[in-house]
C-alpha cells in the first residue's frame, strides 16, 4: 500500500526540483524529505531518485509515479474542499505563495487578519516569484498564490487555474536628489529616458523585461549598470546617486534621504492576482483568503480608493488577464 505522504515527498521534488526546496515547501526538514523517499523506493522496490552534479534526478519511474501522486492528491484535494465546504468555515492548512514585494507589503496584514478571525485556519507563506508559482498552484504544490503582471508580459493562467485581480500597484521613476528629473516637478516621458544610468533587478526577472522592453520601443537601449534582487538595495543605490531606478509601490516603503519620486508619463502600472485551482473554488478558506487580500489592498496602496471586495465567484476572469 502506497503511503500518500511519501507520494507527497516526490510529488515536491518533482516540483520543486531539489530535495532542499521540497523540504521547505512542505514545512520539513531535508533528511525528512530524503527519509520518505528511501521508505517509498523500499516500497515499491523501485530506484526514485538518481544523483546528478550536487541535485538529484527523477529516474522515469518516479515520473511516472509523480503522475499518479498527482492524481490522488487532487482527489484528496477535492475531499477535503467537501469537507470545508460542509462545515462552512476556513479551517486547515492553506499554503500560499507570493512574489516578494506582496509578500512584505501585502502578506502580513492578511495573515495576521485571518489569524484572528479564523483560529481553525493554519495558513502559511512561501516567497516565490512569479514566473514560477503559477506553475506550483497548477501541479497543486500550494493552494493559493499572489502574482503580478504588466502590460508586455500577461500573467499566464494555464487549464484548471482561476484567478482574480487583487489590485493594481502604481511605479513610480526613483532618482537622486540632484539628478535633472527631481528639480522639474513634472512627469517625465518615456522618450526623455535615454542616456540615463540604470538601476534593475537581473535578467529574467519581469521588472528588467518590462525596461528593457519598454526603453527600446522608445528607441533608447538601457545603460543598466547595477542590479540587485532587492527593492531596498535598489532604493539604497538610487540614493548614493549611482543611478535611477523604476520601482513599485507595493512594499516599497518610505524613501529614504535622497531619494526623489517621480512619475512617469504614462504611468508605469501592474495587476496584481490571486490565483488557485478550479478543484479547490468552493473551498472556504480559498474564498475567504481572496477576500481579505482584496479588503486589505486599499489600505495598501494609497492610491486605491476603498471599496467593498466581491467574492473569488464574482471576480474570476478569463485564462488570460485582459
Amino acid at each position: 500500500m502506497l503511503d500518500l505522504q511519501r507520494l507527497r515527498a516526490l510529488h515536491a521534488v518533482s516540483v520543486h526540483g531539489t530535495v532542499g526546496a521540497a523540504a521547505v515547501a512542505l514545512g520539513y526538514t531535508s533528511s525528512a524529505v530524503s527519509q520518505q523517499i528511501a521508505k517509498l523506493e523500499r516500497e515499491t522496490r523501485t530506484v526514485l531518485l538518481e544523483r546528478e552534479g550536487r541535485g538529484v534526478r527523477l529516474t522515469d519511474a518516479a515520473h511516472q509515479l509523480v503522475a499518479t501522486a498527482q492524481e490522488l492528491l487532487a482527489i484528496v484535494e477535492r475531499a477535503e474542499t467537501e469537507l470545508e465546504e460542509r462545515r462552512g468555515v476556513p479551517s486547515g492548512r492553506l499554503t500560499v505563495a507570493a512574489f516578494p514585494s506582496a509578500a512584505r507589503g501585502l502578506m502580513p496584514s492578511v495573515l495576521a487578519d485571518l489569524a484572528v478571525r479564523h483560529p481553525a485556519l493554519d495558513a502559511r507563506l512561501t516567497e516565490v516569484d512569479p514566473h514560477l508559482s503559477v506553475d506550483l498552484v497548477a501541479k497543486g504544490a500550494v493552494d493559493l498564490v499572489v502574482a503580478h503582471d504588466w502590460d508586455i508580459a500577461p500573467l499566464p493562467a494555464p487549464a484548471g487555474v482561476e484567478q482574480a485581480v487583487v489590485g493594481d500597484d502604481l511605479c513610480d521613476l526613483l532618482v537622486p536628489s540632484g539628478h535633472p528629473f527631481a528639480q522639474r516637478g513634472t512627469a517625465v516621458r518615456r522618450e526623455e529616458l535615454g542616456g540615463e544610468r540604470w538601476i534593475c533587478q537581473p535578467p529574467g526577472r519581469v521588472c528588467h523585461e518590462w525596461l528593457v522592453r519598454t526603453l527600446r520601443t522608445a528607441g533608447h537601449e538601457p545603460e543598466i549598470v547595477h542590479q540587485a534582487d532587492e527593492n531596498p538595495t535598489l532604493v539604497a543605490l538610487v540614493a548614493a546617486g549611482l543611478g535611477i531606478a523604476l520601482i513599485p509601490r507595493l512594499g516599497r516603503g518610505p524613501l529614504p534621504d535622497g531619494v526623489v519620486e517621480v512619475p512617469l508619463d504614462p504611468m508605469p502600472v501592474r495587476h496584481v492576482y490571486a490565483l488557485w485551482r478550479t478543484g479547490a473554488a468552493r473551498r472556504p478558506a480559498i474564498a475567504e483568503a481572496v477576500r481579505t487580500l482584496r479588503a486589505h489592498w486599499p489600505g495598501i496602496v494609497a492610491h486605491r480608493p476603498p471599496a467593498s471586495p466581491p467574492s473569488p465567484e464574482a471576480a474570476r476572469t478569463p485564462s488570460s488577464p485582459t
